[in-house]
């Protein structure tokens, strides 16, 4: 590690302003920033020193998505040999491996083509590269079905770096979350790579399905009707899915390393998980009016906490509601937004039989209006004190 650390001091000089490489200023100072800790000073005004920087931030972020990167790409290729039903006679490491070899690309992709677009953003304004999408760049992948095509995932990426960030001025100033928009934008560009009745399984030319596979997820099923699936598979995340939104239990893990460093806000997690059983409760109720089809009965009547171990309602509470930048700032508000996004995203799911996967499209409706719910906050919390105060005198 010494040496490395001589080597960008060493190198330093050459990138400054004024000097033959200065164009590389931005690149290298986002290497040697993210390897060692920086030795930038406040200068001017008053500030709160704390020894994680935003680097070390996003660096718990993806500790925390680890979990669940494993076992997704474990879940990739043990999709894959049931499917073709050989997984009997495949080792774990084999099974490892298959998925490891599916998902690398996928995650090479959204880094190569979302820091690329950094990097040239970040030369062009001469500022330094935001680290933003060290986070995005894994999250991304994580929330795409395994078979969908590597030109897919670099077009979504650079859409949701250009049109998500930088256009709004990079991280901090993002309006939504990069990743959802990335989701988002493949969703209503290729909605039939991303609508959940599709197969979601990895398979090589040639492979043959043996009889009785369907391989839609669970989530499309229980849309059609079909509530019928292993309530322990679920959870662990042996279920066809996209990468990392599969394991409920992988996902409590990092919600729990999230929230014991501080990085996550548990108030978001656990509202959102408080507003899905609300509205869950509700439908249930609303199982038997007149009107209904068996389906949308079926899936009324589904008990509300399958819903937390179904798509991406897990993975998008513990990890995409609580983005920092994109979500409601006041503790009140915190509450309401995780709520909001909690009862709507069920709401979605259930009601609108098209779209069985409605945490995307809660969490971007509930970010856009995460500024207005701030507001409200304040504002309530300055008339009360004006209150007091003519109470007063």
């Amino acid at each position: 590690m010494k040496a490395l650390r001589n080597f960008f001091e060493k190198t330093q000089p050459y990138v400054q302003k004024g000097a033959k490489y200065h164009w590389l200023h931005s690149t290298h100072d986002a290497f040697f920033t993210l390897a060692f800790s920086p030795k930038h000073t406040a200068k001017s005004g008053s500030h709160i020193h704390d020894y994680i920087d935003m680097k070390r931030t996003m660096s718990f972020v993806i500790l925390a998505l680890v979990p669940a990167l494993l076992v997704g790409i474990y879940n990739v290729g043990y999709q894959h040999y049931h499917a073709i039903g050989e997984f009997a006679a495949t080792g774990f490491f084999n099974v490892f491996l298959y998925g490891l070899i599916k998902v690398l690309p996928v995650i090479i992709v959204s880094y190569v083509v979302g820091l690329g677009i950094e990097f040239i953003f970040a030369q062009m304004r001469g500022h330094e590269v935001n680290e933003g999408f060290l986070v995005s760049g894994m999250l991304i992948p994580l929330v795409m079905p395994i078979n969908t095509p590597l030109w897919m995932v670099a077009v979504a990426t650079a859409f949701a770096v250009v049109f998500g960030k930088e256009v709004f001025g990079g991280t901090g100033m993002n309006i939504w979350n990069p990743a959802l928009i990335a989701r988002a934008f493949l969703f209503f560009a290729y909605p039939a790579q991303m609508s959940g009745d599709k197969v979601w399984i990895a398979l090589k030319d040639g492979d043959k399905v043996i009889d009785g596979f369907t391989g839609a997820t669970p989530m499309a099923d229980a849309a059609a009707g079909n509530i019928d699936f292993n309530v322990l598979d679920a959870f662990i995340g042996l279920i066809p899915g996209s990468i990392g939104e599969t394991s409920t239990i992988a996902i409590l893990l990092g919600a729990l390393f999230l929230i014991v460093t501080g990085v996550g806000n548990w108030k978001i997690m656990l509202s959102t998980f408080v507003g899905g059983a609300v509205m869950g409760i509700i439908l249930n109720l609303s199982a038997g009016i007149e009107g209904l089809s068996p389906a949308a009965a079926s899936y009324f009547s589904m008990p509300f906490w399958h819903h937390f171990i179904l798509g991406g309602f897990a993975f998008g509470a513990v990890f995409m509601a609580t983005d920092p930048v994109s979500a409601a700032q006041t503790d009140k508000g915190k509450w309401i937004y995780g709520f909001l996004i909690g009862i709507t995203a069920i709401l979605f799911r259930v009601v609108n039989p098209a779209y069985p996967e409605g945490m995307m499209l809660a969490i971007l409706l509930m970010n856009t209006f995460a500024p207005l719910i701030d507001h409200y906050v304040v504002q309530g919390n300055i008339n009360r004190r004006l209150k007091r105060a003519k109470v007063a005198a």
